[in-house]
């Protein structure tokens, strides 16, 4: 028997130090916000983050909105814990927050 979607993201979230669901794959990415979240990780530094492709399984794509009572995709997650999507990944780059996050 395979695993219900929402062990699989636990399972995810709590192996990985950052974990990014998104369109497409971080040297693909299929959405310009995906895209841009890919891009503020590797400008501060992160080359080394897991990305999920939500386009791959739909089972992923609603799971991870219900996983995270978040609606849109990309989601970023670091330490276990949901940071968010584009526009509050863009905000915390931009005030040196999510630079300290990933420092932890």
């Amino acid at each position: 028997m395979t695993q219900p979607i929402t062990e699989t993201i636990k399972n995810d979230v709590d192996q990985h130090r950052v974990v990014l669901y998104m369109k497409g794959t971080k040297t693909s990415p299929l959405c310009g916000f995906s895209a841009r979240v890919v891009e503020i990780l590797m400008m501060a530094g992160v080359d080394n983050f897991e990305t999920r492709d939500v386009l791959a399984d739909e089972t992923l794509r609603q799971g991870i909105k219900d996983f995270s009572n978040w609606p849109t995709i990309p989601q970023l997650y670091i330490n276990g814990e949901f940071i968010g999507g584009c526009d509050i990944v863009t905000e915390l780059y931009q005030s040196g927050e999510l630079q300290q996050l990933l420092a932890k």
